[in-house]
């Protein structure tokens, strides 16, 4: 069963090259500057530019959609050191260092618009 979450973006081209080239993503479809769906196994990953499409619209308080925030998508790895370390050269931006916890290992990196990805190792039975 594939799950869809859908990440608010301030430029969908800049998130596309991240999802794809940094976490591996494959583009479904692009409509950039506004949209763009993009896949990693049972992921379905939705962009949308704040002001594009239905979901990029105020909504009837006036609030509008922005990225940014402390939900976020996990995706799991079985080695996180090499993992970041990797990321890290590129350039990429995290908001903590690696956190071991009764479960695993974990780190948040973030996209190109401030939205936070998990990245998951889970610990060793």
């Amino acid at each position: 069963m594939a799950v869809t979450v859908r990440y608010i973006v301030a430029d969908v081209d800049a998130a596309i090259l991240f999802y794809e080239r940094a976490l591996g993503f494959t583009v479904e479809m692009n409509r950039s500057p506004g949209f763009a769906a993009l896949s990693k196994g049972d992921l379905r990953l939705l962009l949308n530019r704040p002001g594009a499409g239905g979901a990029g619209q105020s909504v009837t308080d006036g609030s509008s959609p922005a990225p940014g925030g402390w939900n976020r998508i996990q995706i799991e790895t079985a080695d996180l050191a090499t993992t970041v370390a990797r990321l890290k050269s590129e350039g990429h931006l995290f908001r903590s260092d690696i956190i071991r916890g009764n479960g695993g290992s974990q780190i948040l990196i973030d996209d190109p618009s401030g939205n936070p990805i998990e990245l998951f190792e889970p610990a060793q039975q």
